[in-house]
């Protein structure tokens, strides 16, 4: 299977929450997020995955919804909110917001970015203090995103994304390889490129290369998320393995 992030926001809103991991192991907080996935297709999310930093220690969960008013989008983020709490000891929420997409473009011409499980994706996150008009900056960023997106070699597409509630903006690339995206990092610098654009503005600007380790879809097993050292932990306690799948599935979400 595969997510799609559409090149405009005629259809869809784009949601990222994003978790830092409180524990050292984090295929408990990953089977959780894959639950929590399941759970909000029944609140209408159309799509999902989930991406795992591969050097730093940063967790983002995507989803794509079909798009609603801002009290709805309100009353949504909430029921999200309550629903992720249960992960709470796993890992520490650091930012959620919705985005619209404004504008992308792709290798092959469709007009969607597509990315699957296994596969390297980039994101680089600029936030503006004191931004006047969100869509200066926007535009400002798009300018940039146009004029370099073709000298990127081994990238598949790419994708603008604006905040719906502050000043900040994002672009999301699909790379061939993970190489290729090293050999870009090396050869390019995000904040040099952006300041001299935006010199009133107290800038910020972040960047990290993440897996895709998750997209919904994926034949995973539904509500039961079991591994091999629970299996020997619970065996050894004197229960059965049906039920410790049973406990461990229940206790997730």
């Amino acid at each position: 299977m595969a997510c799609f992030v559409p090149f405009n926001n005629r259809n869809l809103d784009i949601s990222i929450f994003v978790f830092r991991p409180t524990v050292v192991h984090v295929d408990e907080l990953l089977a959780g997020l894959k639950q929590f996935s399941l759970c909000t297709e029944t609140l209408g999310c159309v799509q999902s995955s989930i991406l795992q930093s591969i050097h730093g220690n940063m967790i983002i969960w995507f989803g794509a919804w079909l798009k609603r008013s801002s009290e709805n989008k309100d009353s949504l983020t909430a029921s999200l909110l309550s629903m992720l709490s249960n992960l709470s000891t796993k890992a520490t929420l650091v930012d959620h917001t919705f985005f619209d997409a404004y504008a992308g473009e792709s290798r092959d011409g469709s007009c969607a970015a597509k990315f699957c499980t296994g596969d390297t994706v980039s994101m680089s996150a600029a936030a503006f203090n004191g931004a006047g008009d969100v869509s200066d900056v926007s535009y400002a960023c798009l300018a940039l995103f146009k004029s370099s997106f073709h000298k990127m070699e081994g990238v598949r597409s790419g994708v603008c994304l604006k905040s719906q509630t502050n000043p900040s903006i994002a672009c999301f690339y699909v790379w061939k390889s993970l190489q290729y995206c090293y050999s870009w990092i090396l050869r390019s610098d995000q904040r040099k490129a952006l300041l001299p654009y935006f010199e009133s503005y107290s800038i910020d600007v972040k960047y990290d290369i993440f897996r895709v380790v998750y997209v919904s879809g994926d034949n995973e097993p539904k509500f039961q998320f079991f591994y091999p050292h629970q299996i020997l932990e619970q065996t050894a306690g004197g229960e059965s393995k049906d039920e410790g799948k049973l406990r461990h599935s229940a206790s997730i979400i």
